[in-house]
């Protein structure tokens, strides 16, 4: 039996978690619940089925609303208590917060010694040192699709054999489109994912790419793999998650069909796999996957993430907080698409130049500073209210 602890369980990943915890009652208990309080009729149905130990909410309101709904059978209540719950007892907490929100009960959970299944990738790309510094080996179990994949792979060849990771991307719904044709796109169409469903901002992400700046950052830091030594390649049907490559020639890849399931169960069960946590292929019929290289003049984010990697310290944190005031912009309409990387760029920029602090100085502190100062100035290059 393990006692499970899911942040951010009104979400996309939390409740996917929780669908692969339904079924196996017998091998898993929900020890913990949070969410951002913006669904708090799901957060009540999940407390009323999982009857975890506590719930965090951000708020006084939130937590009255949730004592409301839930009468007597209201549990422990912790408002702005994502790192209590993260430290408390229990086997694995899932991380599934998303943005930087997450770096704290991150390093919360680390410190405490409990199992972190990681699907919160924003805390680890912008705590950077500080993450993988304060976790043990084998503590930190990546949940993203490609960086579960790397896992796997990598257990076919020893670390000195790795000649390089290969990260795969969809392409997003613009694959294919020219710097030039991308300029009139909509918040809308940038929410028509082909292959995955998911929450707006790591939806706009995929459109833009940055999703995939953050995973290749992500990858550089959970495998200690220099970031020119991960390439991004194009591969719209997501059927191969990610590849490594090894020094005689092999290339091992992870394939499964979309399915966020499969890379959640093995992160609330990592080493061992958990049977039928997904559905597998059915080989009777024909495959066709297909690759092609990045249109990295198109899509300009992942090497601004190379780039702001490369730099280290703050730089991550800063390119990650630019981006999210930049989502929310667009989606207001106050920004245009090809804005949101400019605008990013143009941030990281200005912080290299002044007030860059790098990984021999990095903290708690210089990384919720730099986050802040980001957020500020993209809000003021968008027109936006400083947070």
């Amino acid at each position: 039996m393990r006692d499970v602890v899911i942040l951010g369980s009104t979400g996309s990943i939390g409740t996917q978690a929780l669908d692969v915890i339904r079924p196996r009652r017998d091998q898993f208990r929900v020890a913990g619940l949070s969410a951002g309080g913006g669904n708090l009729d799901l957060l009540a149905e999940q407390a009323l089925e999982f009857v975890p130990d506590a719930i965090a909410v951000p708020t006084e309101e939130a937590a009255a609303e949730l004592r409301r709904r839930l009468g007597a059978d209201t549990p422990k209540l912790w408002v702005d208590g994502n790192d209590r719950l993260a430290a408390s007892p229990c086997d694995v907490v899932l991380n599934a917060i998303t943005g930087a929100a997450g770096l704290t009960p991150t390093l919360a959970a680390l410190a405490a010694g409990r199992t972190l299944a990681l699907a919160n990738k924003e805390s680890l790309v912008i705590g950077g040192r500080l993450v993988m510094d304060a976790a043990a080996p084998g503590q930190l179990v990546a949940v993203d699709s490609e960086h579960s994949a790397f896992a796997q792979a990598l257990r076919a060849g020893r670390r000195s054999e790795v000649r390089r990771l290969i990260l795969t991307a969809s392409g997003g719904p613009f694959r294919g489109r020219t710097r030039a044709e991308l300029t009139d796109v909509t918040p809308e169409q940038a929410m028509a994912h082909p292959s995955w469903s998911m929450g707006r901002v790591i939806t706009i992400n995929s459109s833009t790419l940055v999703n995939k700046g953050l995973e290749l950052l992500e990858a550089g830091l959970l495998y200690g793999v220099d970031l020119d030594d991960i390439t991004v390649v194009v591969h719209p049907t997501s059927d191969v998650h990610s590849m490594v490559e090894f020094a005689d020639g092999a290339t091992i890849a992870q394939a499964s069909p979309p399915d966020m399931r499969l890379p959640i169960a093995l992160g609330l069960t990592w080493p061992d796999r958990l049977p039928d946590a997904a559905a597998s292929y059915d080989w009777s019929k024909p495959h066709d996957w297909h690759f092609e290289p990045l249109d990295t003049e198109a899509f300009g984010a992942v090497e601004l993430a190379r780039r702001c990697g490369k730099a280290g310290g703050t730089a991550p944190a800063v390119f990650n907080a630019a981006n999210e005031v930049c989502v929310d912009a667009f989606c207001d309409r106050r920004l245009g698409f090809l804005g949101i990387v400019d605008t990013v760029e143009r941030v990281v920029a200005e912080h290299l130049a002044s007030g860059h602090v790098g990984d021999e100085g990095m903290s708690v502190e210089a990384v919720l500073a730099a986050d802040a100062w980001a957020r500020e100035r993209a809000s003021a290059l968008t027109g936006g209210v400083a947070p």
